[in-house]
């Protein structure tokens, strides 16, 4: 449960800033060079600069922005940048959207105070050239100052980037005043990233929380509960496979997820002789 805040009456411009850091992995195995090459290919054409800029729009659609700028550049030999100068929506808002942090997406009719305030992307295609595993990374980040959250755009960008490990920080900076001068450092009820994210997404991943809330600081992981091979094999089936190799491959694979979620080398015994 969220803790209850009353209606606050500032003075003057709400100026806390508020920022999302959101980061997806897609990870596969790709045994030959070749495949790994076609894997980087597929992702790098899948997450490029125009797709990228057409989430961002989005993004920005739902949290109730106008873009001022668009700076977008695809890298070679892989990757991609955009960068999204937003600013304040006039729109009226609707009696019924008084909660500017409620889980979104919402309808666009939302007033919103929105001053060099920045959405960007950037992918980071990677792969092994030893253990066959490929790693796609997307680096999101989403920040706002005033009454609008980028939490509205939470739920959007996990169903829009389907991925094996989510990592989320949410942080509340600076502070703004009430009419009679005390500081309010956050506006809203939070004690958990969770809080904003959808039911089917909570059933799908395993969830943890590294949260200091006397600083208004938020982190949540998440890593996908369901596992089957044939979701990561890029380039080939498990049932072509011999069951010592499917183990071999699943237990890489399973390992790799397993570092990232945790931040750390773990170590396996069919991993650590491949690196020697």
């Amino acid at each position: 449960m969220t803790r209850a805040f009353n209606k606050i009456k500032l003075h003057g411009f709400n100026n806390l800033t508020k920022t999302l850091s959101f980061n997806v992995y897609d990870i596969c195995y790709a045994q030959t060079f070749q495949q790994r090459r076609e894997y980087i290919e597929y992702i790098d054409e899948e997450y490029n600069a125009e797709r990228l800029t057409r989430i961002l729009t989005e993004v920005a659609e739902i949290i109730g922005a106008n873009i001022l700028n668009v700076a977008r550049q695809n890298y070679e030999p892989q990757g991609a940048s955009v960068t999204m100068l937003i600013a304040e929506d006039e729109t009226e808002i609707h009696q019924q959207f008084t909660n500017a942090e409620e889980p979104g997406p919402l309808p666009e009719s939302l007033v919103c105070h929105l001053d060099k305030s920045h959405l960007t992307v950037h992918t980071y295609p990677e792969s092994h050239p030893e253990n066959g595993i490929s790693t796609f990374r997307a680096d999101i980040d989403v920040s706002t100052c005033g009454r609008v959250s980028p939490l509205r755009a939470l739920n959007y960008l996990i169903h829009s980037l389907e991925s094996d490990i989510v990592t989320m920080d949410y942080r509340v900076r600076g502070f703004t005043r009430n009419v009679y001068g005390g500081k309010h450092f956050i506006d809203h009820a939070i004690n958990s990233i969770q809080n904003f994210i959808a039911e089917d997404t909570k059933e799908r991943y395993h969830m943890i929380d590294v949260n200091i809330y006397q600083e208004n600081l938020f982190h949540t992981k998440m890593m996908l509960k369901d596992f089957e091979l044939d979701d990561y094999l890029f380039g080939g089936n498990a049932s072509d496979l011999a069951s010592q190799e499917q183990q071999t491959i699943a237990d890489r694979v399973k390992n790799e997820m397993l570092e990232i979620f945790y931040g750390k080398n773990i170590p396996h015994p069919d991993i650590e002789s491949s690196r020697r």
